[in-house]
C-alpha cells in the first residue's frame, strides 16, 4: 500500500518532534536506594565478585570514591550505574591545568563509555569546611575544569558533575527551618550553587544521624535517629512535624538553599550509615543499632516520597558502605559502616543476602534443575 505524502510528512514531522526530545539535565541517579563501595582494605572480595554481589542484591547505583579501573572494567555491561570520584588529591593539579582535566576524563571515564555505565563524577568529597582550606579555593574550579572537559569530549549529556559535602556547611540544623550556611564558606558555596544549578545538578549531603547522636546522646533521643517509634520534633517556624532525623537533616539542606537563594534544588543524601562496632566511647557502635537503622532506612526509602517539606521530591539515599574497611584511619567505628563484612557475608541481617549465601542458593538451583531434568528422562524411560 502506497503512504499518501500528507500522511508521510506527518509522520516525518512526529519524528523529529520527538527525536529532539532531549532530556534538559543529567540523572545520575535514577533510583532511591545506592550504596557507596569504598576500598580502603586489604581484604575486601574482588570487583567481579562485588558486582555479583550488588547483583544478587538488587542495587542499581553505586559510588566510588576514585576511578579505579579494574573496578570499572568489571562493570562493563553489568547495567550497573556508578559515580566515580576525582580524590581530594587531585583537585589543585585539575583546577590549574585544563589539558589534565581533559585527560583525567578520557582516561578515566571516557575510555570506558559506553559499556560501564558511568553516570557521574564527584569532585572532590567534604571540601568546604574541611581542615584543608586551600582546597575550599580550587574546588569550584576544578569542577568547571572536569565539566568542560565532559563537553568537549561530547559526553556532558550522559556525565553529571557533582560534589558531596559533610554537616560542617551548615551554622545550625536545628531545628530544620533554622539552617543556614556557615559565614566562613559562603563565599565558596554561593559560585558553587551557581555552577550546579546551572547545569541541572543536585546538592549533595553525607548526613550521619549516627554522628549527630554521638556529639549529643543527652539531648536527642536515640529512637528518633534511629527511624523508631518517637514524639519526633515539632518545628513551630515551619509547622512541620518530624519523625526520624535523616528527613529533619534533609530537610534543613533544603532551608540552606532556600535561603541562599538556590531553592530549586535538589538534595541527594551520598553517605549515611550506623557504625555495628565501636570503641569503648562508643556505646551506640553495635550491631543492634546498625542493623536497625539500615533496616529502617530501606522501609522508609522503599515509599519512594519525600521529606515533609518537599513531599513531591522522592528521597534518593547512598548508603554507607558496602564492606567494612580494615585500613580506614580514625575510631574503630571508621572501619565498621559495611553492610557486608570482608569475605563478601552479610555484618547483619536486613533482607540481603552474601557471596556464600547466594553461591549457596545458586548451586542448590542448579540441583533442583538437574534432578528435575534426570526424574522427567526416567520417567519417559519407564
Amino acid at each position: 500500500m502506497k503512504i499518501s505524502d500528507s500522511f508521510f510528512r506527518l509522520l516525518l514531522a512526529l519524528f523529529i518532534l520527538f527525536a529532539g526530545k532531549v532530556p534538559s539535565e543529567v540523572e545520575s541517579f535514577t533510583g532511591t536506594y545506592g550504596i557507596n563501595y569504598g576500598r580502603i582494605a586489604n581484604n575486601i572480595p574482588s570487583p567481579d565478585e562485588v558486582v555479583k554481589l550488588l547483583r544478587s542484591v538488587k542495587i542499581k547505583n553505586v559510588r566510588i570514591y576514585d576511578a579505579d579501573h579494574s573496578v570499572l572494567k568489571a562493570f562493563s555491561k553489568t547495567g550497573l550505574e556508578i559515580v566515580v570520584g576525582l580524590p581530594n588529591g587531585n583537585l589543585k593539579d585539575m583546577n590549574s591545568n585544563p589539558d589534565h582535566a581533559l585527560t583525567w576524563v578520557k582516561d578515566n571515564v571516557l575510555a570506558f563509555l559506553p559499556d560501564t555505565h558511568i553516570r557521574g563524577i564527584a569532585i572532590g568529597n567534604e571540601v568546604l569546611g574541611g581542615a584543608d582550606q586551600s582546597l575550599w579555593e580550587v574546588l569550584l574550579g576544578a569542577a568547571k575544569n572536569i565539566h568542560n572537559a565532559t563537553k568537549t569530549l561530547k559526553i556532558d549529556d550522559v556525565i553529571q558533575i557533582t560534589t558531596a559535602h559533610s554537616m560542617l556547611v551548615f551554622n545550625n540544623s536545628y531545628p530544620p527551618s533554622s539552617c543556614t550556611f556557615n559565614d566562613n564558606i559562603i563565599q565558596y558555596m554561593k559560585p558553587l550553587l551557581e555552577f550546579f544549578s546551572n547545569n541541572g545538578a543536585p546538592f549533595c549531603l553525607n548526613a550521619y544521624p549516627f554522628l549527630a547522636y554521638m556529639d549529643n546522646p543527652n539531648d536527642i533521643d536515640i529512637n528518633y535517629a534511629l527511624f523508631q517509634t518517637t514524639d519526633g520534633i515539632y518545628d513551630e517556624k515551619s509547622k512541620l512535624h518530624y519523625d526520624n532525623m535523616l528527613d529533619a537533616i534533609t530537610d534543613a539542606a533544603y532551608t540552606a538553599l532556600e535561603n541562599a537563594e538556590f531553592r530549586k534544588m535538589e538534595v541527594i543524601v551520598t553517605e549515611t550509615g550506623w557504625a555495628s562496632h565501636g570503641d569503648q566511647n562508643e556505646a551506640a557502635a553495635n550491631g543492634t543499632n546498625a542493623k536497625i537503622y539500615n533496616y529502617n532506612l530501606r522501609k522508609r526509602l522503599a515509599k519512594r516520597k519525600g521529606t515533609p517539606l518537599r513531599p513531591k521530591k522522592m528521597l534518593k539515599v547512598y548508603v554507607f558502605a558496602l564492606f567494612n574497611e580494615n585500613l580506614k584511619d580514625g575510631p574503630t567505628s571508621e572501619r565498621n559502616f559495611g553492610l557486608f563484612k570482608a569475605d563478601g557475608n552479610i555484618s547483619y541481617d536486613i533482607g540481603f543476602s552474601g557471596l556464600k549465601s547466594s553461591s549457596s542458593l545458586s548451586t542448590n538451583f542448579r540441583w533442583m534443575v538437574y534432578c528435575s531434568v534426570l526424574i522427567s528422562i526416567l520417567l519417559l524411560i519407564l
